[in-house]
């Protein structure tokens, strides 16, 4: 797998592409809370082949080989991505015409980019997303931040991002901010007219089905929900054939789609 890099925003980002045929959407993959390019491992390789579509797959700021994460993150920090840091993206690539495939924070950030309704995108898949924030997951997110000092998701990282520890306190400290509870980008839904395949594992440690029942029920354009028995928070890794071949149907039902920001 070749790694690149590219200059976005005084910002150096790791990056991989993936060649595909011509004249087909870009994959945009947006990875978890604690992901990066690597970490998809080759999922996105072998949905781009049963797709025939090019893709890219990035490590945002503070993960990966990406810059390491400078300043503590704010509520805001998944906004930011959205409106700012993935529109500079796909003007530095020159991609106009995606399809962004984001697992829980990439997710989110996917929602609120097409909600923003300011640039063009063929469709949404979304694994794990969050919408707003539940108990369980506040739960969640400390537990493994109780744990981590001890446990061994430090050195698992280190295999993964430049610099574990930042990267994991980036994330696990926001989330745990009182003022995270009342993050929540519902507001978000209703401009989002393109179509949506959203992915939930019915053991999701992270989240439960109201965050899809709440992007089914808000969102203008068409919604399939997919739920997984016995899947947890990862449903790629977890169910990896059934979520390939969700995501291959519904790629191949975007083609009479029309793109328009």
């Amino acid at each position: 797998m070749s790694v690149d890099f590219v200059s976005v925003a005084c910002r150096r980002l790791e990056l991989r592409r993936i060649a595909g045929a011509a004249g087909r959407p870009v994959l945009l993959f947006l990875h978890e809370g604690l992901g990066s390019a690597s970490l998809w491992r080759d999922f996105p390789d072998t949905v781009a082949a049963a797709t025939a579509c090019p893709a890219v797959v990035w490590s945002r700021y503070g993960y990966g080989q990406s810059d390491v994460l400078a300043e503590k993150r704010a509520v805001d920090y998944m906004h930011r991505e959205a409106l700012e840091a993935l529109p500079a993206l796909r003007a530095a690539l020159g991609l106009d015409d995606v399809v962004l495939i984001g697992h829980s924070d990439g997710a989110s950030i996917a929602l609120i980019h097409a909600g923003a309704a300011r640039w063009p995108v063929r469709g949404l898949v979304l694994e794990a997303p969050h919408v707003f924030v539940e108990d369980l997951t506040v739960a969640s997110i400390a537990e493994i931040g109780r744990n981590y000092p001890t446990g061994g998701l430090g050195p698992r990282l280190g295999r993964h991002h430049a610099d574990p520890d930042r990267t994991f306190h980036g994330w696990n400290d926001i989330w745990l901010e009182p003022a995270f509870r009342d993050w929540n980008i519902e507001a978000y839904l209703a401009a989002i007219r393109c179509p949506v395949l959203a992915i939930q594992g019915e053991a999701d440690e992270y989240g439960t089905m109201a965050q899809l029942e709440a992007i089914a029920r808000q969102v203008s354009g068409p919604v399939e929900t997919l739920a997984l028995p016995g899947v947890r928070h990862s449903p790629h890794r977890d169910a990896p054939g059934a979520v390939r071949d969700a995501i291959v149907r519904f790629v191949a039902s975007l083609a009479q789609v029309q793109v328009g920001a």
